[in-house]
Formats: C-alpha cells, sequence, structure tokens
C-alpha cells in the first residue's frame, strides 16, 4: 500500500503555509501527504505574554506527542519555535530554505520619522512580545516604549491597523511567504547582521520519530543541508546559553562563497547591558562554543 505521511501542524495561516509548503516539496518527490492541524498552548493561549508561559516549546509540545502517540507522521515547525532538547525518541529529520532571516520594523504612516533611528517617531508604542526583539529595540533607542502582542501574522497587523500601536516587529520570513501587502504602512528592514534574529528564523523543522525509518528516508530528500550548517550554529549556541523562545539571544549564522562562517550574537543577562559579539571562522567546528564564550565572559 502507498504510504501517505501525516503532517502535524498548527493551524495559523503561516503554520499552513510551511506545512502545505513540504507537502508539496513531499508530492515533487513522489510522497503523498496530509494535513492535521493542532492547537498548542501557545495558541489556545492569548491572554498572557508568552514569558508567562511555563516552558518551552508552547508552540510545539502538543505536536511532539501526536508525533510520540503515532497520530502524525511527521511534524513540521518554524525551526526558531522547536527547543533544542528534545524528547530522546524524536528527532529532526531536516531543515528547509531559509527564507529572509531579518526583522521587519512595521510603522503606521503617522509615525514615520525618517530623520530618527529606524525611522519613528520619539516615544512610539511598539507592539512585540519578543524580550530579544524588546532588548534590541531599547538598546538603539531608549525612548520607544514596548507593548506585548498576540495572535498570528495577520492578527498583528490588523491591531496596528487599529491604531493600537505606532509600529509592530515581525520576521520577514512570515510577511514573505504569506505575500502579505505592506503598502498602507511604512516598512523597516534590518540588517540580521546588527539587529539579531532568533536563533533559525525564518527555517521550517521537519521532525519524526526516531525509529522511523522509511520517513526519516523521504524527509532526507528534501532536507538543505547548506542552511543546517548555519542554523545548527545558532542552536549550539541557543542550547549552550540554556535558552528557549522568551531568552534575550539573537543569533545568525552564514556561509560565504568561499565557505567561511560568519556568526553574529547578541545576548543580555538578567538586568545586565545588551552584549554583542561576532566570529569569523574557516570551518562551523567550535565557532557557537567560542562565541559563548565571548557573550558571557
Amino acid at each position: 500500500m502507498e504510504k501517505i505521511i501525516k503532517i502535524g501542524t498548527r493551524g495559523s495561516q503561516l503554520a499552513l503555509w510551511q506545512a502545505r509548503h513540504v507537502q508539496k516539496m513531499l508530492l515533487d518527490i513522489g510522497t503523498k501527504a496530509e494535513l492535521h492541524i493542532i492547537k498548542t498552548q501557545g495558541d489556545r493561549v492569548q491572554d498572557l505574554p508568552l514569558q508567562k508561559l511555563e516552558g518551552k516549546g508552547f508552540f510545539t509540545k502538543e505536536i511532539e506527542d501526536a508525533l510520540l502517540n503515532k497520530v502524525i507522521d511527521l511534524a513540521v515547525h518554524s525551526l526558531k519555535d522547536l527547543p533544542t532538547e528534545q524528547d530522546p525518541n524524536l528527532a529532526l529529520a531536516g531543515v528547509s530554505y531559509r527564507e529572509d532571516p531579518s526583522d521587519l520594523l512595521i510603522i503606521n504612516k503617522n509615525a514615520y520619522a525618517p530623520e530618527e533611528v529606524m525611522k519613528l517617531k520619539k516615544e512610539s508604542k511598539v507592539g512585540t512580545s519578543s524580550i530579544r526583539r524588546k532588548t534590541q529595540l531599547k538598546y538603539f533607542r531608549k525612548d520607544l516604549i514596548t507593548f506585548d502582542i498576540r495572535g498570528n501574522v495577520p492578527t498583528r497587523i490588523d491591531k496596528l491597523r487599529k491604531g493600537n500601536f505606532d509600529a509592530i516587529l515581525l520576521a520577514s520570513a512570515g510577511i514573505k511567504r504569506l505575500a502579505l501587502d505592506l503598502s498602507e504602512f511604512e516598512v523597516y528592514a534590518f540588517n540580521p547582521k546588527e539587529f539579531i534574529p532568533a536563533p533559525a528564523q525564518g527555517v521550517i523543522a521537519y521532525q519524526v520519530r526516531r525509529e522511523d525509518v522509511e520517513v526519516r528516508r523521504i524527509i532526507k530528500n528534501i532536507h538543505q543541508t547548506e542552511v543546517s550548517s548555519c542554523t545548527n550554529v545558532e542552536r549550539t549556541l541557543l542550547k549552550l546559553i540554556d535558552g528557549g523562545c522568551h531568552t534575550p539571544l539573537g543569533a545568525f549564522c552564514e556561509k560565504d562563497g568561499d565557505g567561511n562562517f560568519h556568526a553574529y550574537a547578541c545576548y543580555a543577562k538578567t538586568n545586565e547591558q545588551l552584549v554583542f559579539k561576532s566570529l569569523s571562522y574557516s570551518t562551523s567546528h567550535n565557532l557557537a562554543n567560542d562565541l559563548f564564550k565571548l557573550l558571557v565572559e
């Protein structure tokens, strides 16, 4: 009987885009797949900031449970949501191409100030639930006022449209994948080497049961080795800092045409100044470890 892979995904527009993208790639190599939508803690609890939710993996745990219980065969996550520690019976079987890893500042026209840093008027209200983004915003612009914002990408943009905020911060990858029209706003794109994204931002993760050799073999055909060589550096750094989604850590690694790795990171220890560090090596070996030492010294 022909194998039909059951894909587990969250139900947001972006999560469904990612799952359908994987479904199409599998079909292109001759494997059928069907989608199973699973609600996570992060989807259910919308009235609390992310840092108030307990533990790690609040966008992934229920999907991982479905995988362990054989309700699904393949979990599709945003790699930045996937904890670096996972159940020993699960494995990260592959990753996707990387969409633009940068963050975007989406600004209401009446708050746009081209003469200011980030093109945002003084004392603007900025919506973001990410401690990493809040910390970097305050580093570059102490006058900005940050407020928590929850909801999927279109919901957040609608809150901006209604005037709840002067600007919001979102990942460029989600905007591009959903092909959202931002023409009614001003958009300031950050350089990921300066305003540093979440580890593995812009990459989709393919998670399977470790014992499932058949699905692992199939996923190998859509895995992007070059992308994982960089995201492994970013996620190793996250693991060394023992961080999750609410750790004030940014990490970005890229590989140049000559095969050299360039890694950029920022980190804020509790109530301490944000530290920015970068390293370039001809290999990824020890790159995360040495960058970690620079960040915490």
